[in-house]
């Protein structure tokens, strides 16, 4: 067996999510070389930073907010979110978020999460993709953080047409109403970190963090997002 997964590995060899180069022994998902190069925001040790600014200005109950990396038109870590969002590289995500939940882990902020939440998808478009993106990115953040998953406790009660074209204001209207708490009882009086995949204004982040808020009292939410746009937050390269 062994010989047979050699000689696959030389025919076939695991490529970089990024650049696309073959992945040495030891390499996961992403190589060193891009790891190594990686736009990392730098957020998560930053008790205070423009997340959680954008996040307070729409939310003020909003506890702390953070996100990875950010998110690049035309890059290869552009190429990467889309791979795992939409063409089934699930476990990229994961990978990801077990190297997210390292730093929050690390910054000593996050240690008091008692779960993490994944951005839920509608039940429809879950089927037709497979799989929701944000569950495997929360797995990997939960492993780090040493907490469990909670995916049944928030749902998504309308199947809203994609955010990518869409205003700020159009983006707010879209997602109002689209979440529902359906066990409140497991998130009264937690915290609570809500994990999604990409915030640009970061209307669908909040209006699901809003909706939790309101539904169980003592919840403390906070946020993480894989990439942020330099442009919504107003930071300069």
């Amino acid at each position: 067996m062994s010989i047979l997964s050699d000689l696959l590995g030389l025919l076939f060899p695991e490529r970089c999510a990024v650049c696309g180069g073959p992945l040495e022994s030891g390499e996961r998902a992403v190589c060193t070389l891009c790891r190594t190069t990686a736009p990392l925001t730098g957020y998560w040790s930053d008790a205070w930073n423009p997340v959680l600014d954008r996040c307070r200005a729409m939310l003020p109950a909003v506890h702390r907010a953070s996100g990875f990396l950010f998110f690049l038109p035309g890059s290869g870590w552009r190429r990467m979110i889309h791979a795992f969002k939409y063409r089934g590289a699930w476990r990229t995500a994961r990978v990801m978020g077990e190297w997210y939940g390292r730093c929050l882990k690390g910054s000593g902020l996050y240690d008091d999460v008692e779960a993490v939440v994944p951005l839920p998808l509608h039940p429809f478009k879950r089927c037709r993709r497979g799989y929701n993106q944000s569950e495997y990115l929360a797995e990997g953040i939960a492993a780090q953080l040493g907490v469990p998953v909670d995916r049944a406790s928030v749902g998504r009660r309308r199947n809203t047409p994609s955010q990518a074209l869409k205003s700020r204001r159009e983006r707010a209207g879209n997602v109002e109403g689209a979440f529902v708490v359906r066990h409140p009882e497991r998130l009264e009086g937690r915290h609570v970190l809500l994990v999604d995949d990409v915030m640009t204004t970061g209307s669908t982040l909040l209006a699901c963090a809003g909706e939790m808020l309101r539904a169980a009292p003592g919840c403390r939410i906070s946020i993480a997002a894989l990439a942020v746009s330099r442009r919504e937050l107003g930071v300069k390269e």
